[in-house]
């Protein structure tokens, strides 16, 4: 039997949020960001999420999840929690930062990374203020609430490319 992308349960009601406390609310649209990223590759196989559907871009479903792997990585772990590790899929040089080298033979491994690079993430974060600031490659301080917006962003933009990605896929439309 051929893998396929797992289907995604909604974790955190919007309407929930609606006066929910600062970190609740941060949290939960990132949650509900991420789960949106995995949604749009819900019951796909390896190789529908490893094929660039909107040409000329070379942009995956897959590689999308690289990606935000890769940026959740940089942002909540090396930048904020200030920890010495390497890429989760590339080469510190390449500057791809997942989008390149994505194979439909590992899809489940790269789902399976991306889960468990959420989770560290989650992990680096707990406990600490948004307050807490870390000093940026440029030298600026940047907060960890800069950060959970940031991520929103970034997820958010991303969000609406796997959209298009999807509904070339397969012609599969909404959240």
């Amino acid at each position: 039997m051929t893998w396929t992308a797992p289907p995604v349960k909604r974790n955190e009601q919007l309407g929930s949020l609606g006066s929910a406390a600062e970190r609740q609310l941060l949290e939960g649209w990132l949650s509900r960001h991420r789960e949106t990223l995995l949604s749009k590759c819900a019951g796909l196989e390896p190789a529908q999420l490893a094929r660039a559907t909107v040409e000329p871009s070379g942009l995956t479903l897959l590689g999308l999840v690289r990606h935000m792997a890769e940026v959740e990585r940089r942002w909540f772990r090396r930048n904020f929690a200030g920890e010495s590790i390497g890429d989760v899929f590339t080469g510190p040089s390449d500057g791809n930062e997942g989008f390149d080298g994505v194979q439909a033979a590992d899809a489940e491994r790269d789902f399976g990374m991306f889960q468990a690079e959420v989770r560290a993430c989650d992990a680096a974060v707990a406990g600490h203020d948004l307050d807490e600031t870390f000093l940026s490659s440029r030298g600026v301080p940047l907060s960890l609430r800069w950060v959970y917006v940031l991520m929103i962003q970034e997820y958010a933009r991303h969000n609406g490319h796997a959209d298009f990605l999807r509904e070339r896929t397969d012609g599969a439309t909404g959240d």
